[in-house]
């Protein structure tokens, strides 16, 4: 069986719980997609409980899409948490580029727990690697450089897997990276798809202990899904119905047939 199927089809199998702390915004649809996926989501945010329900679950994914101080603490405890009990961490570093606060406050969760897997568009990946970048609210603008190296760059300072989605996704990982060129452009036209790669991810990795691996086996499968989904929509409506219908049905042979996904050697 294909790597990416094969991983699917243990998230499938197992039903990991995936804990969040995350975007107000887009907190419904992160949930749905691991629902769909056939993992489980479970979305807690007190300090008082956040340490319990990392020790229940299979990872934790961090968004910043939404953030307050007291939201950031809560990160930190249960950062901490996952990396006691050696569950993945994954940050999706939300508007990292676009306000000095986000820019401290994601270095500060990178400096004070281990982050497993770091996502984020060119722009927020960028300003983690030190480039000076403006990110626009939320949504990426032109970064001068090679991507890939920005990517790689970052992974060896952190110890982490990195994400840059795009038009094709950059995963690196301490020795491999990835290049996935699946995906469609009415993806871009839903809020919340960027969320909800970062779910994925969480998802993966909690069955996967190569994160690399496991984030180009999410980033493959959502995009596979975002393939399919846009053969029969009318418009962003009718897409985000039938994205979630695809990430549910999705098949082996859906993905032997349509995986664009390369693996490199990691430049040293």
């Amino acid at each position: 069986m294909n790597k990416t199927a094969e991983i699917l089809e243990r998230v499938r199998r197992e039903k990991p719980l995936v804990h969040h702390i995350t975007n107000w915004v887009t907190i419904y649809d992160c949930a749905n997609i691991v629902r769909a996926v056939g993992a489980l989501p479970v979305m807690a945010h007190a300090e008082e409980e956040v340490e319990e329900m990392t020790g229940i679950a299979s990872s934790l994914v961090l968004n910043m899409g939404t953030l307050t101080g007291r939201l950031i603490e809560s990160m930190k405890i249960a950062g901490k948490a996952a990396n006691a009990k050696k569950i993945p961490v994954i940050l999706d570093a939300v508007g990292v580029g676009a306000t000095r606060f986000r820019d401290e406050k994601a270095i500060e969760l990178i400096r004070e727990m281990h982050v497993d897997i770091i996502k984020g568009n060119c722009s927020e990946i960028a300003r983690l690697a030190g480039i000076e970048v403006f990110t626009k609210g939320v949504e990426s603008t032109k970064v001068e450089g090679d991507l890939k190296a920005i990517a790689q760059q970052l992974a060896r300072s952190r110890k982490a897997t990195v994400v840059i989605t795009g038009k094709e996704d950059i995963i690196a990982g301490k020795d491999a990276l990835y290049i996935c060129r699946n995906g469609h452009s009415m993806m871009g036209n839903i809020v919340g798809t960027g969320c909800m790669a970062a779910s994925m991810a969480g998802a993966f990795a909690a069955e996967e202990k190569d994160y690399a691996r496991a984030a180009a086996a999410a980033m493959s499968v959502f995009g596979i899904a975002g393939e399919i989904a846009a053969e029969k929509a009318f418009g962003p409506g009718t897409f985000k119905e039938r994205f979630y219908d695809a990430i549910y049905n999705m098949a082996a042979s859906d993905i032997e047939k349509l995986e664009k996904l390369e693996e490199h050697a990691n430049e040293s």
